[in-house]
This record gives C-alpha cells, structure tokens and sequence, in this order.
C-alpha cells in the first residue's frame, strides 16, 4: 500500500505541475503573442488551438487526471504526515477546476460557437470574447495549480522524510 501511495502522490505532483505549466504558457506566451495580432489572427488561431487542446490525453491525463489522483493520494495518505498538504492541493486544484469550467471554457465556447472566421465579424468576436477577463482568470488557475504543485512537493518531501526515519 506504501508503494501505490508514493507512486499516486509523485503522479499526482507531476500532473498538477504539467497544469500548472499548460496555464502559464497560456499566461506568458500563448496569449501576449495573439494580444499582437489582428482580429481574425486572433480567433482563428485561438479557436484552432482550443479545439486542438480538447482532447482525451489532455482532458483525462491532465486536466481531470491531476484531480483524480490528487484525490486517490489523498484518501491514500488518510492516516499520514503529508494529508493536510495533499488535501490542501487537492482544493485548489478543484478551485482551478471550477474556475476553468465556469470562466474560461464558456468563453472559448462562444468564440467557437461563433462560426468560421472566414466568414464572421471577427472583430465583434474577439470583443466579446473578453481578453481581459480570460488572461485574468487564467492567472488564477496558474497560481492555484502552482500552489498545489508546491504543496504535492512539499508531501512527497514529507513522505520521504517519514521513509527515512526509523
């Protein structure tokens, strides 16, 4: 049981930092790059890279995946030095969830929903979209699944700690 708790909190540590860094390309690369463009640069190729991202590797190994075994090293770790931190991440882990679904997924969905950029007002698009509002939310996420990233670190080094320890 030892052995499947560590390797469930090391998967639980990398997939929370895998997130962690998906957000933060978003923050520091990805979205000042379009910022530079012009409208239909802008939504084609945001739309393009979300349908792309959409994906059961990112959606099941990552984006969901970093929860589920944030939660099994959790309940694996019931009766550890490492559980108030492993839950602690587990929550703002949720916390980045639950951001992602109710801010940043609707409006990724309404550019999509929106039609080809070819043929749409790609100006009023990309004015509802709300740059603004997306960029912002998506520096919560970042520094949430950062934090968790920290804290899963953080119980692996306790874990560790306690192996050691006769």
């Amino acid at each position: 049981m030892n052995g499947l708790r560590v390797a469930s909190l090391l998967v639980a540590t990398l997939l929370t930092g895998l997130m962690a860094g998906v957000y933060a390309i978003y923050a520091n690369a990805f979205m000042p790059g379009l910022a530079k463009t012009d409208d239909k640069t802008f939504v084609s190729a945001f739309t393009a890279v979300d349908r792309a991202i959409v994906n059961p590797v990112f959606l099941g190994l990552g984006f969901l995946g970093a929860l589920v075994v944030t939660l099994l090293a959790g309940v694996l770790s019931l009766k550890e030095k490492a559980l108030p931190w492993v839950a602690a991440a587990f929550v703002l882990t949720l916390a980045a969830v639950i951001v992602t679904m109710a801010v940043n997924v609707p409006l990724n969905d309404a550019m999509k929903a929106a039609g080809d950029p070819a043929t749409i007002d790609v100006h009023a698009v990309r004015a509802a979209f709300d740059e603004a509002r997306w960029r912002t939310f998506n520096l919560v996420r970042t520094w949430l699944q950062l934090g968790a990233f920290g804290l899963l670190a953080w119980a692996l080094y306790l874990t560790g700690r306690s192996a050691a320890q006769p």
